[in-house]
Order: structure tokens, then C-alpha cells, then sequence
């Protein structure tokens, strides 16, 4: 089994159709979209029309859920969310509705967006200082709270990682399609930061009984993404698309 697994596009249609094109040279039996796909101020629709176009297994993020629960108070303090809706219209929304949570692929492999039990929670990550430090085997385990597939294949934090287990179990982050840095206040004010502009995906590929992992990163033409998050006055994403570093 050869598996293409993509995270958090965030609207970012650029970056996507360049990791899709990608993707076609691997001849992958699989391709997974592990969520956090049309919140982001660049091209929503586009995005969602072009992932129409693709067979892919997709499932919700935190911030797909958001953009769907969304209350009037929400968007009337988010610029970037009534952009989003008025962008989608209803086609998309009841799309992100239909998502499921997670997915069994298989008695072996397993998708997420967080944690098995929580889209917000970071499976591999520990921001307390402020940083992503990577978790201890333990607290792994304990998120994993008693998910047994050997291989787990997670997103959210945008950092690509491959960490294996002492249970022999393999969990996979392929990073950012369409945000290589952000700053979020939850669960303490933290940062990520890839320091690169290049889209991230990964390849996870079975050989010989035992998975074997590539992550990829993909040039491309970054600068459509920042014209189109400076129409919608996001200078935070206009520095966080083009360097790949917080701010």
C-alpha cells in the first residue's frame, strides 16, 4: 500500500493543485486529506472545487468545524470567516457537515486530525513554553488512548514528523499544504514555523512488511497565495506564506 497523506490545505488552492500535481508521479493507491482544508483567506471555493476534481479520503479539523459553527458574533468580529462564507456559499459547508470525525482505512492504518478524541488537541506537540517540543512516549500513548493501528497518520500542527512508538506503532504528520507558520493563543499564545515557503505533504509507502516514510516539499508559486491574502488585509498570512516564519 503506497499512501499520499495531505494536511491543512487552509484555502491555499496554489499550494494544492502543486502538491496534486506531485502526487501523480508517486502512483499512490491512496490519497488522504486529513482536514483543516477551506478556512484561510485565499481561495476557498477554489479549493474545494479543485479537491471535487480528486478522489481523496477526507476528514474534519477544528477549523472546518468552525467555519460551519460559526455564530453571527463570530463572524461579525472575523473579517477573514464572513470573506470564507460569502466565498463558499452552501454547496461546501454541507460538504464539511458530512465529514467524518476520523477513519479506520484499514486494521492497520488509521486517520485523524488531532488526537483520537479531540481535533484541538496536538497528538505529537507540547506548546507549553511557547515552542513545539516534541512529546515524551508516554504522553503519546496516552493521546492515543488506546488506538492500536500500526500506522496513524495525523495533522493540525503543520509540522512534519514521523515518530515511532515504543508499542511499535508509527505516527505520521505530513505537515502543511497551504501554511507553513502560524501563532495561535491556544492552548497558550505558541508558534510554528517550518521556515520555508514550499508546500508539505508526505508519501508513506509499505515495503517488505514495515512503512517506509517521505516527506516531500513542493515549490510553488507562493506569491498568488500572498496577493490574495493581502486583498483580504491579512499581513500575518501574507508573512507566514512567503517566509515560513512567525512574526
Amino acid at each position: 500500500m503506497k499512501i499520499a497523506v495531505l494536511s491543512d490545505i487552509h484555502s491555499n488552492v496554489f499550494a494544492l493543485d502543486a502538491v496534486i500535481q506531485d502526487v501523480k508521479r508517486h502512483s499512490v493507491d491512496l490519497k488522504a486529506n486529513l482536514g483543516d482544508i477551506l478556512y484561510g483567506p485565499v481561495a476557498p471555493k477554489a479549493t474545494f472545487e479543485l479537491l471535487m476534481e480528486h478522489d481523496f479520503i477526507t476528514i474534519s479539523g477544528n477549523q472546518d468545524r468552525q467555519i460551519y459553527e460559526s455564530t453571527d458574533e463570530e463572524i461579525e468580529s472575523n473579517p477573514t470567516m464572513q470573506f470564507i462564507l460569502d466565498d463558499l456559499g452552501s454547496k461546501p459547508l454541507e460538504w464539511m457537515k458530512s465529514l467524518p470525525f476520523d477513519k479506520q482505512v484499514n486494521e492497520g492504518v488509521y486517520f485523524c486530525h488531532g488526537t483520537p478524541k479531540n481535533d484541538l488537541v496536538y497528538l505529537l506537540e507540547d506548546v507549553s513554553r511557547g515552542y513545539a517540543l516534541l512529546r515524551s512516549d508516554n504522553e503519546i500513548l496516552d493521546l492515543l488512548a488506546g488506538q492500536k493501528s500500526k500506522l496513524i497518520c495525523c495533522g493540525h500542527t503543520h509540522t512534519p514528523r514521523a515518530v515511532n512508538l515504543s508499542s511499535g506503532q508509527l505516527i505520521v504528520n505530513p505537515g502543511s499544504v497551504g501554511l507553513q507558520a502560524y501563532t495561535d493563543e491556544e492552548p497558550v499564545i505558541h508558534s510554528m514555523e517550518n521556515f520555508t515557503h514550499h508546500a508539505s505533504y508526505s508519501i508513506v509507502e509499505k515495503v517488505d512488511s514495515k512503512w517506509v516514510v517521505q516527506n516531500i516539499k513542493v515549490p510553488y508559486n507562493y506569491q498568488r497565495a500572498v496577493n490574495e491574502s493581502k486583498k483580504r488585509n491579512r499581513s500575518d498570512w501574507v508573512h507566514f506564506l512567503s517566509t515560513g516564519r512567525r512574526i
